[in-house]
């Protein structure tokens, strides 16, 4: 049986190889790194605590997106502070903050940019000159994202995939790293446009926010009717955060957690499932990109946790928020009430009684 020493040199090993292969890589070292990542989780909560009371799983589940390099759909109902923790954690991290308010007359030039004619700077003579957009940041919030219509919700697409736009026939990059956390109000169906499936896939969580106990709720009034707010302080730069995604993959995970995580995400297609539950109430489960997702989050989730390799806890506590908004319901699975998070906790139990 490996030991723990044994696991740590193997862990290292992993990531000198990796560093070694890309010249881009930082010149801190493997073990600081480790210490680094370890320690953000305390550190950023800590500082977020200060505007942020309670959401303590919201946030966890937001640097984990963060170091795995995915992006997070959050719901939840209006006043849940989805808004400020996006911009705090923003603030916390040095990141550029870009935001746009969703509404039905936004254009997909309104988040991208668009060229415009331009005679200043060439004498009088007439150009296209490209005026970038909101998009070029490295953290956008996408503001009740399901308030637009699909044409401009679909200007997201290339940039969630590619980390790129295309505008005028040339394509530009997008700075690194460039994450999406976008928000959605679940109760409020006028006026609203229903997220593509491909859309959704996009997203590597769906984070749901929920309210505040009545402690947390007390202490939030308290605070924040007194007329003054605490400062952030800058904790990670955007290139050690960059780093820190590039470490990230070289977390162990051995097969038999990857097969896990696998089996997980199989058993959400009906056509493929054994339990009888899935199979009379979904209609379209996960493909593979789920399990892709899980696997990397779950890397995340263990360098948060300060450990040396993933193992079945970290695929546990992520199916929720990497499948919940994967599933297709059938219509009569809707009618008897049923909701994603149920369906996904039959599945766990099946797999580990």
């Amino acid at each position: 049986m490996c030991t723990r020493n044994h696991l740590e040199a193997c862990f290292y090993l992993t990531i000198h190889q990796n560093y070694v292969m890309n010249s881009a890589m930082s010149t801190l070292s493997e073990r600081m790194l480790l210490q680094k990542t370890a320690s953000i989780q305390q550190k950023i909560t800590g500082e977020l605590a200060g505007r942020i009371i309670g959401q303590k799983d919201v946030i966890e589940q937001l640097l984990t997106a963060l170091l795995a390099g995915g992006h997070v759909l959050l719901v939840g109902v209006p006043g849940l502070a989805k808004t400020l923790i996006v911009k705090t954690l923003a603030d916390a991290l040095s990141l550029t903050f870009g935001r746009i308010q969703f509404t039905p007359d936004l254009m997909p030039t309104d988040i991208t940019g668009t060229d415009i004619l331009d005679t200043s700077s060439t004498g009088g003579a007439r150009e296209f000159r490209f005026v970038k957009g909101p998009i070029f940041c490295n953290l956008l919030l996408a503001d009740e994202l399901n308030r637009t219509p699909p044409k401009t919700q679909a200007a997201l697409l290339q940039a969630m995939q590619e980390h790129a736009i295309t505008a005028g026939g040339k394509t530009y990059t997008l700075p690194a790293p460039f994450l999406v956390f976008a928000t959605q109000n679940p109760i409020e169906q006028a006026g609203t446009y229903p997220l593509p499936e491909a859309q959704l896939d996009r997203f590597m969580f769906q984070v749901s926010v929920n309210y505040p106990s009545r402690n947390e709720e007390f202490e939030i009034v308290r605070q924040t009717t007194v007329g003054l707010e605490k400062p952030v302080s800058k904790l990670v730069s955007p290139a050690e955060i960059l780093e820190l995604q590039h470490l990230v993959p070289s977390v162990p995970c051995a097969d038999h957690v990857i097969a896990a995580a696998v089996d997980l995400v199989r058993q959400t297609r009906p056509h493929e499932s054994g339990i009888a539950e899935i199979r009379d109430n979904i209609s379209f489960g996960a493909g593979p990109r789920a399990a892709q997702m899980l696997v990397l989050a779950a890397k995340a989730r263990t360098l948060l946790h300060g450990r040396f390799a993933v193992d079945m806890t970290d695929i546990q506590a992520l199916a929720h928020s990497v499948l919940r908004h994967r599933l297709v319901l059938s219509f009569e699975a809707e009618a008897r009430g049923y909701s994603p998070d149920r369906l996904i906790d039959t599945i766990l139990s099946a797999l580990w009684p």
